[in-house]
């Protein structure tokens, strides 16, 4: 599979010199998305054992970490709507059992993960995990505004993964597939909400690292769907 690009430049007619807009960023984004998910091979060209350790490793990632990224991306917002909406987020994920939507989903494709799953993305997770801590509230909800984005078009890519594998729980994928869309719409004015604050260390900088977390998410990503 071939590497993404992830340069991070926005065109100069729509940012200002300190502050992209939103359109100027959700447009970067759908770029590096619609790049990612065109470097995909089709399910129906991988063996059952690449198809088995993409669901795995996806699982070993998504299973255990969701809650806590869009945890951290809480703590680290300073608006009240931003809160809001990221907390809407976090109940449902926790009153729905997402995890456990997940836990069965890889379970009924005979894809529960390994330690070698574990291991294989283990370098990818761990530098997600520690900007995620940096708690950098506008660069995370952009993080988390790619990833959902993201997931919402992945997700029938992966339940014909799992149907290939014999599965028939798509519970997971449905679900997704559909509030995702939802959950990006509110991510993006959760951005909006922050960016409106005045004299930030996040919203006073340059565009340089705005894009971090989502470079360092396509990686991960990309760990993951690598045959």
């Amino acid at each position: 599979m071939t590497s993404v690009s992830s340069g991070c430049s926005v065109p100069s007619s729509s940012v200002t010199p300190h502050q992209p807009t939103i359109a100027s960023i959700q447009t970067h984004i759908d770029r590096l998305t619609d790049d990612l998910m065109a470097s995909l091979q089709k399910p129906d060209h991988l063996s059952a054992e690449q198809r088995r350790g993409i669901i795995a490793r996806y699982t070993s990632v998504l299973e255990g970490n969701f809650i806590y990224w869009m945890t951290g991306a809480y703590i680290a917002v300073r608006s009240e709507a931003a809160r809001m909406k990221i907390m809407e987020n976090l109940l449902e994920e926790v009153r729905d059992a997402h995890p456990l939507m997940m836990r069965k989903f890889a379970m009924a494709a005979h894809a529960v993960p390994t330690d070698s799953d574990t291991l294989a993305v283990q370098r990818s997770l761990t530098n997600v995990r520690l900007f995620i801590g940096r708690l950098s509230g506008v660069r995370i909800v952009v993080t988390m505004a790619f990833f959902e984005g993201l997931i919402q078009r992945f997700m029938p890519y992966l339940a014909e993964l799992a149907r290939l594998q014999g599965s028939t729980d798509m519970e997971y994928t449905d679900v997704h597939g559909v509030c995702d869309i939802t959950h990006t719409e509110e991510l993006y004015r959760a951005l909006q909400a922050e960016m409106t604050l005045a004299h930030t260390p996040d919203t006073a900088s340059s565009t340089k690292n705005l894009f971090e977390g989502v470079e360092l998410l396509q990686t991960l990503i990309e760990n993951i769907v690598v045959a």
